[in-house]
């Protein structure tokens, strides 16, 4: 039996079974209360739980001959021909390397707080099924992102849980003598070392960089403790770490990369440590080599208002630079400074802004949708001197997003290797309207009970008695149409806006005939009170007796309650203010599993809609319209929609009580959407447009 478990292990240290239904069904069939238990993680399952036990699982349930299934899938993949090699040529090692402050890979790997990080995550997952020979940089926190739980009070607490790097899919990086591989950085009071850990999503290699080490300072080996935590110090020295540590890590492997992503300005100080690099290579100037350097940086960014872009002051940028600026480079701390300034040599300038040291030094910059670009432009205004700002419309890696019964629904019908096909969603017409209904039913009945056992779980933590826990079964109706809501809870984003009319949306969720919900989850910033508010009010109308089990709040939302949700939701609900949503990739997340999609028309959604792919809510753009007003009309729009269009649609039924029109719906979305509005089309651009053009 031996021999059953070794291939389990192999599998574990690869997230390749984070993206395979049948790799999470077997460890879902050896213990399911174990697997739950573990976090979703493999590695963990299989270190904690007693072999003996394992051995016998694995046999009284026959399910050698699936483990060696899935083993051999795994290798094929491994090795399978793809898209680089075909149209370009093998690469020996990495060309490419991805920097990002946060990679969202699956549940267990707490390194993301949000969409920035998923979309990170998506992008190493098709980099993989394309065969890029790209690299990924990012930081090992030690805590992550928190972990949230609403009291009873309904306000937002934050809870940091310990990333357990033993009982992770990682493993850390050591040379050919098993020595752990380590750079150093000279940081104002002292010599930082750093350590990586390799994380192994199918063919990618993600390097995770840790000052955790007892070499260093106490206050240094906090640096990496905790994703987007403590002050602007905190930042800046995470920010080294990432953009000049990464840098170092790939010189001390020898990688000879020729082009360098930053997803975000997050790793924007690699520009400095190229620049560095290369005057002493090639013995030249700082503008020379920064000249030189320009042509093969890559700056993707992800915000649409100037407010979320990390600023740091002179005074705190000297404190960090300025032996960097006239020891290592040989210029005055003033020239690395003005790098951060759009209008150059401003002397009334005291801000070090990280998105334009990344725009400063790169060739190719885009925004994450059509919109987001037209509005990026607009906001930094370059000159007609160099490049300008370009845009690739985010996507989504789907098969990390399908449910087990999507994608059984699809493979009996499109064949095996179907999700490396974006053209197969063209024949979605020949699945049968019988089978897309029932596909959408077992979808929703998973995210009813996958909802109802998160409430009973945390009842049970506050104490609540076997009475009260009987009333989890009242919570959500399978038949009802059911409205998804979840994302961070950020003002723009208007979490609170369908209950801007309590009139109009009781009178939708009270009929009896007609019935509809809605789902909610996010977190709020934990220093984002008006996030937190927004989040507090929900509750409290989930309290109401009128709305009471019909409209719910989920506590702690992460890439697992994305996912329940994306799976089983009938409708995704989307309205921001226009058009600070840059790009927004949770809707496209439900299109393949027969979803709908009801948004504002701003980010991907301005470039998806139609009437034959969903609802568009109309949206006011006017400065001289207050937001009050503003929001008085989309809401109405909002409800126009769901009473009007939504909910008939959705509750007229054949003799057989399947919704006809709307399964047409259905497959119009998918047949238009599900093949463009992913990151192998995504990935594909950055690769033709940007990657092979650098020089």
């Amino acid at each position: 039996m031996q021999n059953l478990i070794l291939p389990l292990k192999e599998i574990a240290f690869n997230l390749y079974w984070s993206w395979n239904p049948e790799v999470v069904e077997i460890f879902n069939e050896i213990n399911q209360d174990f697997w739950n238990w573990s976090g979703h993680n493999p590695v963990k399952f299989l270190n904690l739980m007693n072999e003996e036990y394992l051995h016998h699982a694995i046999e009284k349930k026959h399910l050698g001959e699936r483990i060696l299934n899935v083993y051999n899938d795994f290798h094929n993949y491994l090795n399978k021909k793809k898209y680089f090699e075909e149209k370009y040529y093998s690469p020996d090692s990495p060309l490419i390397a991805y920097f990002s402050a946060e990679f969202g890979l699956t549940e267990c790997m707490k390194i993301y707080s949000g969409g920035l990080g998923v979309l990170s995550g998506d992008h190493l997952k098709s980099s993989s099924d394309l065969g890029l020979p790209l690299v990924g940089i990012g930081l090992a926190y030690n805590h992550g992102y928190f972990s949230q739980l609403i009291n009873k009070q309904g306000w937002q607490t934050e809870n940091y849980e310990l990333n357990d790097f033993k009982n992770l899919p990682i493993y850390l990086l050591r040379d050919d003598k098993f020595n752990p591989i380590q750079i150093e950085i000279q940081f104002p009071n002292s010599i930082v070392t750093v350590q990586a850990w390799v994380v192994h999503i199918g063919n990618i290699k993600l390097y995770l960089l840790d000052t955790s080490l007892p070499e260093n300072r106490v206050e240094d080996r906090r640096i990496t403790d905790i994703l987007y935590g403590g002050d602007n110090e905190k930042r800046i020295s995470q920010e080294i770490i990432l953009g000049i540590g990464g840098i170092r890590l790939l010189d001390k492997l020898g990688y000879d990369i020729k082009a360098f992503h930053l997803n975000e300005g997050h790793s924007a100080f690699l520009c400095f440590e190229r620049i560095r690099r290369y005057m002493k290579k090639h013995n030249v100037s700082f503008t020379e080599a920064k000249s030189i350097c320009y042509y093969s940086n890559i700056f993707t960014t992800h915000t649409p208002v100037p407010a979320g872009i990390d600023i740091f002051s002179q005074d705190l940028f000297v404190k960090y630079f300025k032996d960097y600026a006239e020891k290592e480079i040989g210029i005055k701390v003033e020239e690395l400074f003005h790098e951060g300034d759009l209008t150059k040599n401003n002397p009334e300038n005291n801000k070090f802004n990280m998105a334009f040291l990344a725009i400063n030094n790169s060739n190719f910059i885009n925004g994450v949708s059509r919109l987001h670009a037209d509005t990026s432009r607009k906001m930094w205004m370059l000159p007609d001197t160099r490049s300008q700002i370009e845009y690739i419309t985010n996507g989504i890696h789907t098969q990390s997003y399908l449910s087990g019964y999507s994608n059984a629904v699809y493979s009996r019908y499109f064949g095996n290797d179907y999700e490396f096909d974006e053209k197969i969603w063209k024949h979605i017409d020949e699945i049968p309207d019988d089978d897309i209904w029932a596909m959408r039913i077992m979808n929703k009945l998973k995210l009813i009970e996958f909802c109802r056992e998160r409430i009973r779980q945390k009842w049970i933590q506050q104490g609540a008695d076997k009475i009260k826990l009987k009333e989890v079964t009242g919570i959500l109706n399978p038949k009802a149409l059911t409205i998804g809501f979840a994302r961070r809870f950020a003002t723009y984003k208007r979490g609170n806006l369908i209950f801007r009319n309590l009139e109009r949306l009781k009178k939708l969720t009270s009929s009896s005939e007609r019935p509809v919900q809605f789902i909610f989850s996010g977190k709020a910033h934990p220093k984002d009170e008006g996030g937190k508010n927004l989040i507090s009010e929900i509750i409290s109308y989930t309290r109401d007796p009128d709305l009471k089990n019909k409209i719910i709040f989920l506590d702690n939302y992460d890439i697992d309650v994305a996912k329940n949700l994306v799976e089983g939701c009938d409708v995704w609900l989307n309205n921001p203010r226009r058009p600070l949503e840059a790009s927004g990739t949770s809707g496209m997340k439900v299109i393949a599993n027969g979803g709908l999609n009801l948004s504002i028309s701003d980010g991907w959604w301005d470039e998806a809609y139609s009437p034959e792919n969903g609802w568009k809510i109309d949206s006011i753009i006017n400065d001289k319209v207050s937001l009050d007003e503003r929001d008085n009309f989309e809401a109405n729009s909002l409800y126009d929609n769901l009473e009007k269009n939504i909910i008939p649609l959705f509750f007229t039924r054949n003799s057989s009580d399947i919704p006809e029109l709307w399964i047409k719906l259905i497959k119009s979305s998918i047949k238009n959407l599900a093949g463009y509005f992913n990151t192998g089309r995504m990935v594909r651009e950055y690769c033709d447009k940007f990657y092979m053009k650098v020089k």
